[in-house]
């Protein structure tokens, strides 16, 4: 009697292919879930402008308060952003600093306005890892402490 193949796959096979499927639905899900966000920022607010105008925006319009100093701290205070968030952050934590800069009309920014603008452009849940990372560098927020609750 001649040797018959058995049409029904490995079971090894099955458990490779399950995995894969669960492996690319969640890379997939994690991609999802960051464009949605990134979505949510473009939508045109009450005003007729974007969360990503009004940054542009006020990063444009304090360029010329920020100084060599001011763009230095920036540098330090972004420092525990992972690399591929961190020119992203960056830009928003500036946005937010040159806001209060251009609200308070002040002539350049400070290394208090930068503390500042760094609480309040940092989300609530990240405040424990601010709080850490501000007290490893021995940077003095307790002026701004009331931010924090």
């Amino acid at each position: 009697m001649p040797y018959m193949m058995s049409n029904a796959p490995h079971p090894g096979f099955m458990w490779f292919i399950l995995f894969w499927v669960f492996v690319l639905l969640f890379a997939m899900s994690v991609g999802g879930y960051f464009m949605f966000r990134k979505f949510f920022k473009v939508l045109p607010m009450a005003d007729g402008k974007s969360k990503l105008d009004w940054q542009n925006h006020y990063v444009e319009a304090s360029r010329h308060l920020w100084t060599d100093e001011a763009k230095a701290f920036l540098d330090v205070l972004v420092e525990p952003v992972p690399t591929p968030f961190r020119d992203i952050a960056k830009h928003s934590i500036a946005a937010r600093i040159g806001q209060l800069g251009l609200e308070e009309k002040v002539p350049a920014i400070t290394r208090d306005l930068c503390i500042k603008g760094y609480i309040l452009a940092t989300p609530k849940r990240d405040y424990k890892s601010l709080t850490t990372y501000l007290d490893k560098k021995e940077i003095d927020y307790t002026p701004y402490k009331h931010l924090l609750s």
